[in-house]
């Protein structure tokens, strides 16, 4: 598959997560009889726009991001139909659902790659790797319960709680012969890649089991309550240090990984894809100026003391949001570019 094809591909399916998120807003907000003067797909200049009855809707250069445009979202508006005029609980519901649209394929995602197996990870272990350095404490056949303190509801928390351990010494609960035990300081060893990237490899495998409908049905909301808790323990884990920015990544590096799954298959692509679309949704909904949930925040102090807060000054708190966010993207963007090139 050629380097064009993938690119091709990858900001299809980046500006593809971004139409369902804005969908989410324009649905929610038509239905809600709010004005939405703008739908746009992309950023910067419009390279195609067409005018819908009192709805303008555009493609526009940039294919990262896009928005929808409602009279009165950010500032006084007297027409009955703005975003400041209609019912709180409307407001609420126009904010989230960018957000839920991205969360709910992504469950749609994960139940058809579940639908596609046979069988289905557990958390038993299973076998080791000779001279395993894992098999000193954990046996066959134990349960793993949390891995460094965090629980375990798939295997995927267990890869997850591994990658952000920084010493090689990881505490298990695992539940052995029906009685819980607490396995601490396991060495399991950090390895060094020729890039300085230190990793752990566990030396042990976790068993599978027969399909059902039930538990497929099961493992996919595991599956996506295991995806969105990483997502907020990745940005806890940027926040106490434990991982840099460097490790970041932004659209540039997100579509170029995309680009790169998309040679492997269709499992490995839809298997990231998924995980993209619930790291858009939750991300949107951190309680951050500028994105959804700062703006939910704002709704649900508004529903607290029964009155809007200072449109003025939430604009200003909005504003200075996004100016740090895009600051942050354009280091995170840089990062990409140099871990490319």
């Amino acid at each position: 598959m050629g380097v064009v094809f993938r690119i091709i591909v990858a900001v299809f399916i980046f500006g593809f997560l971004i139409l369902i998120h804005e969908l989410g807003h324009f649905t929610v907000g038509k239905l809600s009889g709010m004005r939405i003067n703008e739908f746009a797909i992309g950023m910067g200049p419009a390279i195609w726009s067409t005018q819908r009855g009192e709805t303008r809707y555009a493609l526009r250069l940039l294919p990262f991001g896009g928005y929808v445009s409602v009279e009165g979202e950010d500032e006084d508006s007297f027409d009955p139909r703005a975003y400041c005029n209609v019912a709180l609980g409307k407001r609420i519901l126009f904010v989230c659902a960018g957000a839920v649209m991205n969360l709910l394929l992504g469950f749609l995602l994960f139940a058809i790659l579940v639908g596609q197996r046979e069988s289905l990870p557990t958390t038993l272990v299973h076998s080791f790797d000779q001279d395993s350095a894992a098999s000193s404490q954990l046996q066959v056949g134990d349960q793993i319960l949390k891995v460094n303190g965090s629980r375990v509801f798939t295997s995927n928390d267990i890869s997850f709680s591994l990658v952000s351990d920084r010493d090689g010494r990881v505490d298990f609960t695992v539940l052995r012969d029906g009685q819980r035990l607490e396995l601490t300081g396991v060495d399991l060893g950090m390895e060094e890649l020729e890039d300085g990237t230190r990793i752990i490899r566990p030396g042990f495998y976790v068993a599978s089991e027969p399909k059902t409908f039930g538990g497929g049905v099961k493992y996919t909301f595991l599956w996506m309550l295991s995806t969105v808790r990483q997502v907020w323990l990745s940005v806890l884990n940027l926040l106490t240090g434990n991982f840099s920015l460097s490790e970041l990544s932004g659209p540039v590096g997100v579509s170029a990984v995309i680009g790169q799954a998309s040679a492997l298959g269709l499992v490995p692509l839809l298997t990231l894809v998924g995980f993209v679309t619930v790291n858009i949704g939750v991300f949107n909904l951190l309680p951050l100026p500028a994105l959804d949930g700062g703006r939910l925040l704002f709704l649900l102090i508004e529903l607290v003391i029964r009155h809007p807060v200072n449109p003025k000054y939430e604009g200003l708190i909005h504003t200075a949001g996004f100016l740090v966010l895009m600051g942050l993207m354009l280091v995170v963007t840089f990062n990409d570019l140099v871990r490319l090139f």
